[in-house]
C-alpha cells in the first residue's frame, strides 16, 4: 500500500549520531530515512535582553534548508533578504518544543541556540529536527555540568516528534515526501517521554476526518515516539 512497502506503523530507518559538529557544545546528525538534519547547540553566556536580571535562561532555534536539499535548487533565504513564513513557523515550533522540557531557571542566565540545518529533505524535516535538537541540547547541558558551570541537569523530560497522516484511506506513520504530497490528512505530533503533548499540528487536505481517525494517528505517533525516545537515550549515553 505504501510506495516503499512499509507497514502502516513502520517508521523509516532512524539514526541519531551525536558529536556531528566538532566545535558546537552539543550536536547531532539525525536521519529519518532520506531526511537528514544536522542539529547544533551553541551556549551563549548571556540571556536575551528581555530576560536580563531575571535569573532565567532561554532556548531558541533557527531552521534552514540547504539549496540542494530538495530535488531542485532553492535560493538561500539570505540571498532573498528574508526568511519564508514556513521557515519562521518551523523554527518557532522547534524552540517551543525544547523550552517545554527545559527548566529555564535551572539553566541560569544564558541562552542556547539550536541550529537545525536540513542537508537532505524527504518529508518530516521539522519532526526530525526536534528529535535531533533534544540530543544536541542534552549534550550541551551535560558539557556545562562537566565544566562545573551547572549543578544539575535543566532538562525535565525528553521530547521527540513524528509525522502521521491518512494516505489512500489508511492511517500511517512517518510520511516521506511522496506520501505527504498525496495525503488526505497530515499531522505532526510533538510528544514527551512522560506521555505529555507539547504540540499537535493536524490538517485535512482533502475532506474532514473523524475523531476516531485522529485517535488512530495519535496512537501511531505515541508508539513511534517511544522508539525515538529510546534512540535519544542511547545517543546521549543514558542507555547502552
Amino acid at each position: 500500500m505504501r510506495p516503499t512497502g512499509r507497514a502502516a506503523n513502520q517508521m523509516r530507518p532512524v539514526t541519531l549520531d551525536p558529536g556531528a559538529a566538532k566545535y558546537a557544545e552539543g550536536s547531532c546528525l539525525v536521519r529519518f530515512g532520506d531526511t537528514h538534519v544536522v542539529c547544533t547547540a551553541t551556549v551563549e553566556n548571556k540571556p536575551p535582553r528581555f530576560l536580563r536580571d531575571t535569573g532565567r535562561g532561554w532556548v531558541t532555534a533557527e531552521y534552514g534548508m540547504l539549496p540542494r536539499s530538495t530535488h531542485t535548487r532553492t535560493d538561500r533565504e539570505a540571498a532573498r533578504g528574508r526568511q519564508s513564513g514556513r521557515t519562521l513557523e518551523i523554527q518557532r515550533l522547534i524552540g517551543r518544543s525544547l523550552r517545554a522540557v527545559t527548566d529555564l531557571e535551572a539553566m541560569g542566565e544564558r541562552q542556547i541556540r539550536l541550529d537545525c540545518d536540513v542537508l537532505q529533505a524527504d518529508g518530516g524535516t521539522r519532526t526530525a529536527a526536534i528529535t535531533g535538537a533534544w540530543v544536541a541540547l542534552r549534550l550541551a547541558f551535560s558539557r556545562l555540568m562537566e565544566e562545573g558551570i551547572l549543578p544539575t541537569m535543566p532538562l525535565t523530560d525528553q521530547v521527540a516528534a513524528v509525522s502521521c497522516g491518512i494516505y489512500r484511506g489508511t492511517a500511517i506513520c512517518d510520511l516521506d515526501y511522496e506520501e505527504d504530497s498525496a495525503a488526505q490528512a497530515d499531522a505532526n505530533f510533538v510528544l514527551t517521554a512522560k506521555g505529555g503533548i507539547v504540540e499537535i499540528q493536524c490538517t485535512a487536505e482533502d475532506a474532514p476526518f473523524s475523531y476516531d481517525r485522529f485517535a488512530e494517528l495519535l496512537k501511531l505517533a505515541q508508539d513511534a515516539v517511544v522508539d525515538l525516545i529510546a534512540l535519544q537515550r542511547r545517543a546521549v549515553g543514558l542507555e547502552t
